[in-house]
């Protein structure tokens, strides 16, 4: 969102713009697809498709389409490894990915601001379609993957962005760490649920960065939870009883990850009382508890970094060559 907002400032200075996107990519590439640039006439920057020399020289090649007034829609392959005969990005990290360069005209800029609106507001569905003949957005479209690309030729090829869905964090217990992992997660685009059975607790009123929070009653808390495939939860409630009886009801749900916060020694409690109850140890298994990933982390700053670190990891990771991160 950050990159269209760039776009639009520029636009409104009367300034030209290229926007470079990540419109395929294959290994360990350090682009993925949706990964955006923006290049202004002003020279300013805002975004990255991946990083190094490979960047520098596709902004030095955005420069020129602007002064040159060039108006085509370029793709460039580039491969990353040191043996590459053509299309040499000069990295050597393998892989490859393709960079369509839009010189975004006036029409292209109308289609911005509506892209923009979709992107800052939560009702909007769509893809946004780049391709040959420019950017477009289609509302209501919907697909199964964020990205989707397919390539034919240099004049045949297409890559679609789902808008409008965004990845929603539930997080249980509203303490000093739920307050940084709020903060943290709320500059990762993710839309934020915090609950907790405490009233008048200072972290709970202190906590801006959430777009929901409510005091519930932890044993009726399975109806605030989507069954959706971009849904993530996190149990850091201020007892093990807490954690049990809200672990039981999202065992439940259908959820991208599932992490509990608590020691090796409560966490084998909980598993044995739920497991007394019928959960399978199958089931249990696709918890993250304890959770996070080590780091040694002591204070609430950094066990909310070993945290969103690992929602992260889930969040990105798939199949290879699925780019599925959040838009610029």
């Amino acid at each position: 969102m950050q990159t269209w907002s760039f776009i639009l400032n520029k636009s409104k200075e009367n300034l030209k713009v290229v926007l470079m996107v990540v419109i395929d990519n294959t290994g360990s590439s350090p682009g993925r697809k949706g990964f955006k640039m923006a290049v202004s006439e002003d020279g300013q920057l805002k975004g990255s498709i991946g990083g190094g020399v490979m960047e520098q020289l596709l902004v030095e090649e955005a420069r020129k389409m602007i002064a040159r007034k060039d108006n085509r829609i370029i793709i460039r392959q580039q491969e990353h490894t040191p043996t590459a005969v053509k299309d040499s990005s000069g990295m050597i990290c393998s892989g490859a990915q393709t960079i369509a360069l839009f010189h975004l005209t006036s029409s292209l800029l109308r289609e911005a601001e509506i892209i923009l609106k979709c992107l800052s507001g939560r009702d909007t569905k769509g893809l946004i379609k780049y391709s040959a003949s420019g950017i477009s957005l289609q509302i209501n479209d919907l697909q199964e993957h964020r990205y989707q690309s397919r390539i034919l030729s240099d004049e045949h090829w297409e890559l679609t962005e789902q808008i409008g869905f965004f990845d929603k964090l539930y997080i249980f217990g509203a303490g000093h760490v739920s307050l940084a992992l709020s903060r943290i997660c709320s500059v990762l685009d993710f839309d934020i649920e915090l609950y907790d059975d405490r009233k008048e607790l200072s972290t709970f009123i202190e906590n801006d960065w959430v777009q929901t929070k409510q005091i519930v009653e932890y044993n009726k808390i399975e109806h605030l939870i989507q069954d959706e495939g971009n849904s993530y939860a996190v149990i850091i409630s201020f007892s093990h009883h807490g954690d049990e009886i809200i672990l039981e009801q999202l065992l439940k749900k259908k959820l991208r990850y599932l992490g509990m916060m608590g020691s090796k020694a409560k966490v084998r409690k909980i598993k044995s009382n739920l497991i007394a109850k019928g959960i399978t140890e199958e089931k249990f298994n696709e918890v993250s508890a304890p959770i996070g990933i080590q780091i040694n982390s002591q204070t609430p700053d950094e066990i909310a970094i070993s945290i969103a670190a690992e929602i992260i990891g889930v969040r990105n990771g798939g199949e290879e060559g699925d780019a599925d991160v959040t838009p610029t």
